[in-house]
């Protein structure tokens, strides 16, 4: 496990968005073979997504061949919803690079079906070759995607009924208006995430630093589901000086003694046009 720790919510972002930028191209994507990228939303991806987008716009970076699979999507909210993840994904990242729309998958919260809808997203994850990177942020609970404390740490995608701190957490994104937060979601399972071959975690702010001390210095607990991470073979969590206020100072100085092994992961950054 990789703990990499920046002075800012900017620094953590570029960084991320350099790792993810490197891993694509180092994988050198074509037709025949497609790089599958898992994806979240919310404030804490924000900034990697900009970094990203403006790495496309520069040339040195292309999504032509590159297939996404979100983490979740709300129940009964229209896609067209200005809150609705689709709508999130699309104005934020997905208009704004070159990926086909067909291989920009999301989970349907208004399928007629919805445990056939989470059966059919395995399926294609599956029929991609699985994800090669899967990026995800947590909520001060602790909880990946919507796997809300107390979520089987083994769970696959499925529908989920939001903990009451996640609807409240959300109210500001709908006016403040708790009738108004769907109440239920549609997610990827944490052996969803687990199945990936590579997880980066995103964890940013003094309002995360308790769910990041119990990721990383206490036990695995499905009560902190992002603990379950601790178990991956490949997790690298990425965050700032802020969420690292719960750690012990000892914690703290050993990773960042490593930080001069871990910059050498973007650091060249690459460049398609090189190739």
């Amino acid at each position: 496990m990789r703990l990499v720790i920046l002075d800012d919510y900017e620094l953590a972002s570029e960084w991320a968005a350099k790792y993810i930028r490197n891993r694509i191209i180092q994988f050198k994507p074509s037709a025949e073979r497609y790089f599958t990228l898992g994806l979240p939303t919310g404030s804490t991806p924000f900034g990697c997504y900009q970094k990203l987008i403006e790495y496309y716009r520069s040339g040195d970076l292309s999504f032509k061949y590159v297939k996404t699979f979100n983490m979740d999507e709300y129940v009964g909210l229209s896609r067209a919803h200005p809150e609705s993840y689709h709508s999130y994904m699309w104005n934020n990242f997905f208009k704004h690079i070159d990926i086909y729309p067909s291989n920009a998958h999301i989970l349907d919260g208004n399928a007629k079906d919805l445990e056939a809808e989470c059966q059919a997203y395995e399926q294609k994850i599956t029929e991609a070759g699985g994800i090669e990177l899967f990026v995800g942020g947590i909520g001060p609970d602790g909880h990946i995607a919507f796997n809300e404390p107390g979520s089987s740490l083994v769970s696959r995608t499925r529908v989920k009924t939001l903990a009451k701190d996640t609807i409240v957490a959300n109210a500001r994104f709908f006016g403040n208006d708790l009738s108004k937060v769907p109440t239920m979601s549609l997610t990827v399972g944490v052996g969803t995430v687990m199945d990936a071959k590579e997880v980066m975690i995103l964890i940013t702010g003094a309002h995360k630093a308790f769910a990041l001390y119990k990721a990383i210095e206490e036990g695995v607990n499905h009560m902190w589901t992002v603990s379950a991470f601790q178990q991956h073979p490949r997790t690298i969590f990425i965050c700032d000086e802020d969420a690292t206020l719960e750690l012990r100072v000892k914690t703290v100085k050993y990773f960042k003694g490593l930080m001069h092994v871990h910059n050498k992961l973007v650091d060249p950054v690459l460049s398609i046009k090189d190739q």
